[in-house]
């Protein structure tokens, strides 16, 4: 049997993020969704996950969640089969971005955290076309179900993580490097970035989607990681 394909969400979200790739790929594949809701540091949230997945695994993340992800390769490298890496960024928090932090923070513990989400949405996630109002809906409820006090813990992880290059380097399973060309919050420059520093990377850009693509371009996105599932175990 292949191994075990775990999914990690992105800031404010849930499995939902992912439910076109687990109805297509749980025939296939033993699938999980892993939340990342569990602490007010990248290292803590790892940590606690470590503890509740499979002894090994596939491991895909998008945005947030690829940045747990690149930590959870960081600290356990011998339990990651293969690694995909989406519409996230390796890099620290820039000063500048961490300060825009605390405005939202504030905005969230007095109620109006969904405005925040909008606000932020609007310009940077999502590319234009006939899905994304219900793209963005969704999205919308999924940071309504997790509430307020989640948003300020994963803003105070994202404030707080630490630079992932070397780890990147260091990778040596096979991975997918895949993003949104219409992605303004995670660039594709810094996706071809991300797969140069990678030894066994493959990048995938798809064209009509922006920050999410497993519900703007789903049958793509399935197709990519189900690619990356079919390539060979690296033998270490």
């Amino acid at each position: 049997m292949p191994e075990a394909l775990v999914l990690l969400p992105g800031m404010m979200c849930d499995a939902r993020l992912f439910g076109p790739q687990i109805a297509e790929l749980s025939s296939e594949i033993p699938v999980m969704t892993a939340p990342i809701t569990g602490g007010e540091r990248i290292e803590e949230i790892a940590s606690g996950l470590l503890d509740q997945l499979p002894q090994r695994f596939a491991l895909a993340g998008l945005s947030m969640g690829g940045i747990v992800a690149m930590e959870l390769l960081r600290r356990a490298p011998d339990r990651i089969t293969r690694v995909a890496l989406m519409d996230t960024n390796p890099l620290a928090e820039t000063p500048q971005v961490a300060a825009d932090r605390e405005p939202q923070i504030v905005a969230a513990r007095a109620g109006r955290m969904l405005d925040v989400m909008r606000e932020e949405m609007k310009p940077k996630y999502l590319a234009p076309g006939p899905h994304r109002k219900a793209v963005l809906d969704l999205v919308l409820d999924m940071a309504r179900a997790l509430g307020p006090e989640v948003f300020v813990r994963q803003s105070r992880a994202l404030q707080r993580r630490r630079d992932q290059q070397k780890t990147l380097r260091q990778c040596k399973v096979p991975a997918l490097i895949m993003c949104g060309a219409h992605d303004v919050l995670c660039p594709v420059k810094r996706h071809e970035f991300m797969s140069e520093l990678m030894p066994s990377a493959t990048l995938r850009v798809l064209e009509n989607s922006g920050h999410l693509p497993p519900l703007e371009q789903p049958a793509e996105t399935t197709q990519a990681l189900r690619d990356w599932m079919a390539m060979p175990l690296v033998l270490r």
